[in-house]
């Protein structure tokens, strides 16, 4: 029985080493960087944006273009990590326009940075983001 079940442990090992030799093991790792970043963003931004509506609901007028750079950059760089994951031919392309949102956005975060942490966090995202866009563009 115990020979069984190194057998069973030497062709799972087998398995693991010929998947990771495969050429699609890598799929979308070429990206993996960009598309974390992106996915960085998207939950700051999710978060900064809860908090922006939180406070427009209740008079605070001076987080509405905060919210609508946020808003952008969000439907942007939500599909830039699909994008990135699939190593798409329309990536290069997407980052451009994305590295523009995240520029915007990190911008307006940084004006409401010291006021609010759920902008902080979104502007550093960004920052970072952008970085990683521009980087693939090189």
């Amino acid at each position: 029985m115990g020979t069984g079940l190194l057998a069973l442990a030497g062709m799972a090992a087998a398995a693991k080493a010929s998947a990771e030799e495969s050429p699609h093991a890598h799929h979308g790792a070429r990206h993996k960087s960009l598309a974390d970043a992106a996915g960085t963003c998207v939950g700051t931004g999710q978060a900064c944006l809860d908090h922006c509506l939180d406070l427009l609901a209740s008079g605070h007028k001076e987080l509405a273009a905060c919210a609508k750079s946020v808003t952008q950059m969000l439907s942007l760089c939500g599909a830039l990590q699909d994008l990135a994951n699939q190593d798409s031919k329309y990536l290069v392309k997407l980052a451009g326009v994305t590295t523009d949102a995240c520029q915007d956005c990190e911008e307006e975060c940084n004006k409401h940075a010291d006021q609010h942490e759920a902008c902080k966090r979104c502007g550093e995202s960004c920052g970072a983001c952008y970085k990683e866009c521009k980087a693939l563009a090189t």
